[in-house]
């Protein structure tokens, strides 16, 4: 387990395979934190299916539909950064429209550094990346993981 040292920026998300941690960035991008810690809070996360799955590259959760076509129906604007897209790297899916980040994430499998400033980067696994590694492949995926529950460390 690893030390969290700031508790209200670190997500525990509980997925299909066991608890994954994440550093939250909000030096990088503070109202996508604000937005997840308020969706995490909200449960609005759990229970929620990791709906794209591709290997070597990223597994995308954070639609509520399963099918990458939901949300949360607040888009975000976007908070591009210079911080690279390497393995463990949380960053927002969004549309063609960079102002159309909601609710979906990606955490990148491996380096995916041809994403870099065109996606925002708002966190990073810490600890449990190997439970991220063991997600169900598939686009779609079939019988996905899922996200057990997520929270911010603080309320934990």
């Amino acid at each position: 387990m690893t030390d969290i040292k700031d508790p209200e920026n670190t997500l525990l998300m509980d997925i299909t395979h066991g608890r994954v941690t994440i550093e939250l960035r909000p030096d990088l991008a503070p109202g996508h934190v604000a937005r997840i810690k308020q969706l995490a809070r909200d449960g609005f996360y759990d229970g929620i299916v990791f709906h794209r799955v591709i290997e070597g590259f990223m597994a995308q959760g954070g639609d509520p539909t399963g099918t990458g076509m939901g949300g949360s129906g607040e888009n975000l604007r976007a908070e591009f950064s210079k911080e690279p897209h390497v393995r463990g790297v949380c960053s927002m899916a969004r549309a063609q429209d960079p102002n159309s980040a909601d609710s979906q994430f990606f955490i990148c499998f491996d380096d995916a550094r041809f994403l870099d400033g065109q996606y925002t980067v708002w966190g990073k696994v810490i600890d449990g990346m190997d439970h991220v590694d063991a997600i169900k492949r598939g686009e779609p995926v079939q019988d996905p993981d899922k996200i057990v529950k997520m929270q911010v460390a603080a309320d934990a």
